[in-house]
């Protein structure tokens, strides 16, 4: 068996009743990752304050979810392989419950910059199970539609970092966030626990791979050419959003716009409910793998003229117009897991779902510290820092359209 593949025989059936309420309560996992991905923004003015926070240490704070995640991936897919969906995740996601914990009781920087790590590899297999799920027990033609499905309601995720969550710290204080989170966190556990089991595999006609040669068995992604377009592309696109949404939106509107944090928190909210829904948008608009690459570069081309607005207006009703339009756009990146998925044979679907998702959280990871250093040194030099973020987040964008461009396509 190979990590996390679509088996070599077809999956055992299950009703579409069945499939559905599956990954309905797998999404649960799903809908808290995104909660603790996009946290920062609401809890950044009180973490500022409370540690004295630099911009750049505020851009790590909010890299370290998304680098745990995303350096875990190739060892959440091996695990899903080699143990199963259920039971990968019941292992990983006590620890964004520690974690959880850990922050809202953090004495000083370096413990809730701990805590982030534990959250990032606890939440790592969250999304993966739902699209390895997806991949195993749905049919290929629904692949984009169901995942755009599967996004959007993730989402609500988002909504719960918004004016929820921003009233809740307003009444407490950022710890408080933690502390709710850690507790829901545990909800989902059990709710997972108790609903999710997996149909019995069909008989296996050769030894299981054992778990060195499942990592090595990665490196044949690689030796594909045209693996580093779609990787360079995955790296920005979706990183450009959460960048935006879940770590500059609140400082851009308290620090530039004089916004309070609950009103920043009614955009975040906005933004995040279109965000739900333009993923199966999105999905159900996929025109298939012949005309699929020019929706993507159209659509990141717009992306970054919505980052260069941001970047060089600076009006509120700007500002909020351009981050509610990312958040709307934000559903084509389902697109790019279609075309991940139509860019491989099906033995290796699992492995390059798992790599393009570590590419996904690897960028975040990157684009959060870049950005945040780039506002430092704008602060330094008197700069508006927004405006330089967004500027670099456009060129960020601008590379990985032009790697995806001008490197090896997949054979169709």
């Amino acid at each position: 068996m190979t990590h996390p593949t679509l088996p070599a025989a077809p999956a055992p059936a299950l009703t579409p009743r069945t499939a559905w309420g599956v990954l309905l309560v797998l999404i649960t996992g799903f809908a808290l990752s995104q909660a603790f991905r996009t946290i920062t923004a609401i809890i950044a003015t009180g973490l500022r304050a409370e540690f004295g926070l630099s911009a750049q240490a505020l851009g790590l704070f909010a890299g370290a979810f998304a680098f745990a995640f995303g350096t875990t991936q190739l060892f959440m897919g091996v695990g899903i392989d080699l143990y199963g969906l259920r039971r990968t995740l019941l292992t990983a996601f006590p620890l964004t419950v520690v974690g959880s914990l850990l922050s809202a009781l953090a004495p000083g920087y370096g413990t809730v910059l701990l805590g982030q790590v534990l959250i990032g590899v606890g939440c790592a297999p969250a999304f993966l199970v739902c699209t390895v799920f997806i991949a195993r027990y749905f049919p290929a033609h629904a692949f984009a539609a169901v995942s755009g499905i599967a996004m959007g309601l993730g989402g609500l995720g988002m909504l719960f970092t918004g004016t929820p969550l921003a009233w809740v710290v307003q009444q407490g204080s950022w710890r408080t966030g933690f502390g709710l989170l850690a507790g829901l966190s545990l909800l989902a556990w059990l709710l997972i626990f108790w609903k999710v089991h997996e149909p019995p595999q069909p008989p296996q006609t050769a030894p299981r791979e054992s778990l060195g040669a499942a990592v090595r068995g990665f490196g044949a992604l690689f030796l594909l050419p045209h693996t580093a377009g779609i990787m360079l592309l995955g790296l920005v696109t979706y990183a450009s959003f959460l960048s935006l949404r879940g770590l500059w939106l609140g400082p851009l509107l308290i620090e530039r716009h004089g916004y309070s944090l609950v009103q920043s928190g009614n955009v975040a909210l906005v933004v995040s409910l279109v965000s739900l829904f333009t993923p199966a948008l999105f999905g159900r608009l996929d025109p298939g793998p012949a005309r699929r690459r020019r929706w993507l570069v159209g659509c990141t081309l717009v992306l970054i003229g919505l980052f260069l607005v941001l970047a060089l207006l600076g009006l509120p009703w700007v500002d909020v117009g351009c981050a509610i339009a990312v958040g709307i756009l934000s559903g084509y990146m389902v697109l790019q897991y279609a075309d991940v998925r139509s860019a491989y044979p099906a033995a290796m679907t699992g492995r390059a779902m798992a790599v393009f998702t570590m590419a996904l959280f690897m960028g975040v990871a990157l684009m959060q510290w870049v950005t945040g250093v780039a506002a430092s040194v704008a602060a330094q030099r008197g700069a508006d820092p927004y405006g330089v973020v967004m500027l670099t987040i456009a060129g960020l964008l601008a590379a990985g359209l032009l790697a995806f461009r001008g490197l090896p396509a997949p054979a169709r």
